[in-house]
């Protein structure tokens, strides 16, 4: 690491080796080169005057890239493409004249782009199916476990801590579903000339459309893709990207509002993200854990979704079949927000992975509250006795609002089951009341939701991906 220049946190701190590798200079280099093969081996396909030896020759330095030349190149002509190409034809002086033939800067630098976000997409669903995956198993696990809902972040109808997951989970299902419909829909350029007309093929094939339009069929073929984008103009539509990053911005839509709740239920001591032995909460107290790693995935996430805004405006403020003004911002904005949703996910799947239940604390607040959440099956049970269900409502009404000021006001537990007995018109006893003090009584459908969500929803989605199962995360810092 230089520390006497500006390096990337995304780098340094969040991404995996993995994604950073995709979006490096070896990357980029070596894919233009397969690109300038693959066109070539179109090319001779279609009847032009290049021969196996010269495609040979090319293969044989397809991933050792005379770097060293092809800086000192560029420092005098000021054109990376063209340095390229003229570095790989000092390896390869046979294949030197038909390398790059027909094609224009963007032949390699677009159709570069689509496979280098394609491979990072690939990566993100595997992470993503992970993080799928830990938290479907925390779902299943605490399925039936009662725990308080919140409605406003004020006491409601309980709920269990596996629905409360399984909220997540839905979130990240609908992320999911984007991603898949994304990375099927990826196309490459293909090789399209300057205004995206391929009048230069038409001049190599002596104006033969078929063949012309061949070589895009051809190029997607050996670079292992379905096709290239129908029309274009100089590059692929700017709208791609903006699509990409608006996927990559609902993963951390997600990611922020899992990090969310469980900042809330750490705070309530319910939940805690994991916390390592020697690890230190804060330089000041000791005695605190601060959720560190929920607030990173909260900060990252924003960053990305501010991010998803950078391609939307060089999508829109394109002319006409093509502009430079997208180069610098997509150069920035695209790898930054694959770098950042890679150190969420992996933050996201760490947590989970480790996530700390307390049911004690759990029960200790839905006690102090299920009173107050009971009263409907009280009132009912009182109106079987033969009581008179509105004369029954304004009494429970008017007992919990007693049962509220005792708790807020003087700080004392909920009476209300007490001050439910000592009313003769409910006919009930205070054990008999405690009786009806189960939690699971009340958590409705809560836990056969969760079965057949993950049953039903998640885990075909897991057994058709199973062979991307088993990452663990590794957090730097």
């Amino acid at each position: 690491m230089s520390t006497d220049r500006y390096s990337s946190p995304l780098s340094e701190r969040y991404a995996s080796k993995d994604m950073q590798y995709i979006f490096s200079q070896d990357m980029k280099f070596k894919t233009w080169r397969k690109l300038w093969i693959a066109l070539a081996q179109a090319e001779k396909e279609l009847g032009l005057n290049i021969t196996e030896e010269q495609i040979n020759e090319l293969k044989e330095y397809q991933d050792d890239i005379n770097y060293d030349v092809a800086k000192e190149r560029e420092a005098l002509v000021r054109h990376d493409v063209m340095s390229h190409v003229f570095a790989y034809g000092v390896q390869c002086p046979d294949a030197k004249g038909i390398i790059h033939l027909g094609a224009t800067s963007c032949y390699v630098g677009d159709n570069t782009d689509i496979i280098i976000m394609t491979e990072a997409l690939k990566l993100v669903k595997k992470k993503l199916l992970n993080v799928i995956n830990e938290l479907s198993r925390f779902a299943m696990e605490y399925k039936g476990l009662p725990t308080l809902g919140f409605t406003h972040f004020q006491p409601a109808q309980p709920t269990t801590v596996g629905k409360r997951a399984a909220l997540w989970l839905m979130e990240l299902k609908l992320d999911f579903d984007d991603l898949e419909y994304i990375i099927d829909s990826m196309r490459l350029l293909g090789s399209k000339g300057t205004t995206g007309t391929q009048a230069s093929f038409m001049e190599l094939f002596d104006g033969d459309h078929e063949k012309a339009k061949k070589v895009d069929e051809l190029i997607a073929k050996k670079m292992g893709y379905p096709g290239c984008y129908p029309v274009s103009g100089q590059t692929y539509s700017r709208k791609v990207d903006s699509r990409v990053l608006n996927v990559l911005a609902g993963i951390a839509t997600s990611a922020h509002k899992f990090s969310n709740d469980i900042r809330l239920l750490q705070h309530l001591k319910e939940i805690e993200e994991p916390f390592e032995k020697n690890q230190i909460g804060s330089s000041a107290m000791a005695y605190k854990r601060n959720p560190m790693r929920s607030e990173r995935i909260a900060s990252l996430a924003n960053y990305v979704m501010v991010d998803a805004m950078n391609p939307a405006i060089t999508s829109a403020t394109q002319w006409f079949e093509r502009t430079l003004d997208d180069s610098a911002n997509k150069r920035i904005s695209v790898p930054e927000a694959f770098l950042a949703v890679d150190g969420i996910l992996d933050l996201y799947l760490n947590v989970v992975d480790g996530l700390v239940v307390y049911p004690k604390v759990i029960e200790k607040h839905m006690m102090a509250e299920l009173p107050f959440m009971a009263t409907e099956n009280i009132m009912m049970d009182a109106v079987k006795a033969g009581g008179d269900r509105q004369e029954l409502h304004e009494k429970i009404r008017v007992l919990s609002m007693e049962a509220g000021r005792n708790v807020k006001e003087l700080g004392l537990d909920n009476n209300l089951l007490e001050l439910i007995a000592a009313d003769s018109s409910f006919n009930m006893s205070l054990d008999e009341l405690k009786k009806t003090m189960d939690p699971s009584k009340y958590t409705g459908r809560a836990e056969q939701q969760v079965e057949e969500f993950i049953a039903e929803v998640i885990q075909p989605i897991l057994d058709e991906n199973k062979e991307m199962l088993g990452l663990k995360a590794d957090i730097k810092v």
